[in-house]
């Protein structure tokens, strides 16, 4: 049988908001319980229903939703979020991975896309309910934290805070990107993004596919897989 979880979209544009709910109920694993289209009504949902996820915008009309997500959290709320923006900086995805967030939807988005991520809510929901009723080991906790770090700090030339700036740069693209872009991006050599990159296909956390040009040689573009 199915868990569904409960979902709070808050998107203060009232088309988007229709077709979001639309999107989200036509996935078996997920029910919308309320849609705030400010701020301040998303933290009154979110206390009165206690939704399992958040759809949340960055952009709203009475507050920054990484202000509402702050606030989420000084109130003890542990909700998993998506975050939902068109920002594609650097700095909006550094900040919401302070506060908890592990998935990130860039607009315009289109259902095939939304349904991915919410795959991802899903599946971590699922097994982290499942792991909080028994004695956890290391791998246990790592899967709780969504945490790679044993195997990333063993890698022979790859610095961990590193790994992790290059894989919010890619979060940040908002779509596939090669090693160059990437690099370009962040301030480092091509070479060396391309071996974090690579790394982080290995870890799971992006998918890298050949995109064949004029030349007849491929280049590789990579993309996060939860965004």
């Amino acid at each position: 049988m199915t868990v569904v979880l409960r979902v709070l979209v808050v998107e203060d544009e009232p088309e988007v908001a229709i077709v979001t709910r639309g999107f989200v109920e036509r996935h078996a694993g997920f029910q919308v319980v309320a849609v705030a289209p400010t701020g301040e009504q998303a933290l009154d949902a979110a206390e009165t229903l206690a939704p399992d996820v958040v759809l949340l915008d960055v952009h709203l009309p009475d507050m920054s939703g990484l202000t509402v997500l702050r606030r989420l959290r000084s109130r003890g709320s542990r909700v998993e979020v998506v975050a939902v923006t068109a920002a594609r900086d650097l700095e909006t995805v550094r900040m919401a991975r302070t506060q908890g967030v592990r998935h990130y939807l860039v607009k315009p988005f289109d259902m095939q896309t939304l349904h991915q991520r919410l795959d991802d809510v899903h599946r971590a929901v699922v097994q982290e309910r499942a792991l909080a009723a028994s004695t956890l080991d290391q791998a246990g906790i790592d899967a709780v934290l969504g945490s790679q770090a044993g195997p990333r700090l063993v890698r022979k030339g790859v610095n961990d805070r590193t790994l992790q700036t290059v894989e919010e740069a890619l979060v940040a693209v908002g779509a596939d990107a090669s090693a160059a872009e990437v690099a370009e991006r962040i301030g480092m050599s091509r070479v060396s993004a391309r071996r974090y990159l690579e790394r982080l296909v290995e870890l799971g956390v992006a998918r890298v596919e050949p995109r064949y040009g004029s030349t007849g040689r491929p280049e590789h573009r990579y993309s996060a897989t939860s965004g």
